[in-house]
C-alpha cells in the first residue's frame, strides 16, 4: 500500500529544553472534548482533576465539553449538576453511538465558536489520561505541532492493564503503521491535542467521511486521515494507568479487532481505486 505523506517528529528528536518549550502564558483557549458512556463514577473525578489545574482553562474561551453517549447510569446528571469553576457544557446523544459518534458531536461543538489557533484536547472520561503530561503536549502544539499524541508506546507505559489489552494495543499499532503508512507508535489513545485549524481542514477535505468508524478504532482512522493531509504530528511519552479508573474498561476487544480489519479493508479498497 502507498505511504501517506506526513510531517512527524518522534519523541527522541523533539528537544523539550529548547527555547520553543520555555514556560510562557498560554494565549490560545483549550477546548476539552470528553466522550463519556456510563462514567458516573469517574466523570466527577475527571472534572476535579482539570479543575485543580487552573492554567488549563484560564484563557478566555476555554471550556470542557462532555459528550454523554447515551449513558443510562446518570452520567449526564453528574455533569449537569457540576457547580465548580470550570466552564462545562454537555452534549447529549439520545442513544449510544460509540466513540466515533461522540467525537463527531464533540468536535462539531468545539469548533462552533473558536478561532484557528485554539487547541482541542481529547481525553478519556475514565481519568486514565495523565494530565501532568498536558503542559508539554500543549507546549509542543504552541511550538508548531498540529497534532500531539500521548504515547504509551513511544516511551510511555501501560500500567495495571490486562495482558490482552497490551497485546491488542501494540499489535494494532504495528499493523496500522505498516498498512496505513502512519509513523506514530500510539495510534488509538483518546488523549491528544489538536490544533483547531487542522480539524477544520480535515472537515473540509473529508466531510461526513472524516470519522466513519463508530468504535474505538475511530482514533486510528482519524490519525491516518490527518497524516494523509500532511499534518505535523508529534508524540509525548505518557503512562496510561488502569488503576486510576473506577470500573472496567468500556473497550470491547472483539468488536475493536473487527473494526481494525474493516478500516484496513476500506483503506485498501480506496487505494486500489486511486491506482486504477
Amino acid at each position: 500500500m502507498a505511504t501517506v505523506a506526513a510531517s512527524y517528529v518522534p519523541p527522541a528528536i523533539a528537544d523539550a529544553d529548547s527555547p520553543a518549550f520555555a514556560s510562557a502564558p498560554q494565549t490560545e483557549p483549550n477546548v476539552f472534548v470528553v466522550p463519556a458512556y456510563n462514567e458516573r463514577e469517574n466523570i466527577a473525578r475527571l472534572l476535579e482533576d482539570i479543575e485543580s489545574r487552573p492554567a488549563l482553562y484560564a484563557t478566555a474561551g476555554s471550556r470542557v465539553i462532555v459528550v454523554d453517549d447515551g449513558s443510562d447510569d446518570g452520567t449526564a446528571d453528574v455533569v449537569a449538576h457540576y457547580a465548580g469553576p470550570l466552564p462545562v457544557e454537555i452534549v447529549r446523544l439520545s442513544e449510544n453511538q460509540g466513540p466515533g459518534g461522540a467525537f463527531r458531536a464533540g468536535f462539531a461543538a468545539a469548533l462552533s465558536d473558536v478561532d484557528e489557533e485554539a487547541f482541542v484536547v481529547t481525553l478519556e472520561a475514565d481519568t486514565t489520561s495523565d494530565l501532568d503530561a498536558l503542559p508539554e503536549m500543549l507546549a509542543r502544539a504552541r511550538a508548531g505541532a498540529e497534532l500531539v499524541l500521548a504515547s504509551v508506546h513511544g516511551g510511555g507505559r501501560m500500567l495495571n492493564v490486562s495482558p490482552l489489552r497490551r497485546v491488542l494495543s501494540r499489535s494494532s499499532g504495528w499493523v496500522i503503521r505498516r498498512a496505513l503508512g502512519v509513523e506514530p507508535r500510539t495510534v488509538s489513545s483518546f488523549f491528544r491535542v489538536y490544533r483547531a485549524s487542522l480539524l477544520r481542514t480535515a472537515d473540509r477535505r473529508y466531510g461526513d467521511r472524516l470519522i466513519r468508524e463508530s468504535g474505538f478504532v475511530c482514533k486510528a482512522e482519524l490519525l491516518a486521515k490527518l497524516a494523509a493531509l500532511g499534518a505535523r504530528i508529534e508524540e509525548v511519552p505518557v503512562d496510561l494507568d488502569g488503576s486510576r479508573r473506577i470500573g472496567a474498561s468500556k473497550m470491547p476487544v472483539v468488536k475493536t479487532l473487527v473494526g481494525y480489519w474493516r478500516l484496513l479493508l476500506r483503506q485498501g479498497l480506496r487505494l486500489e481505486r486511486e491506482v486504477a
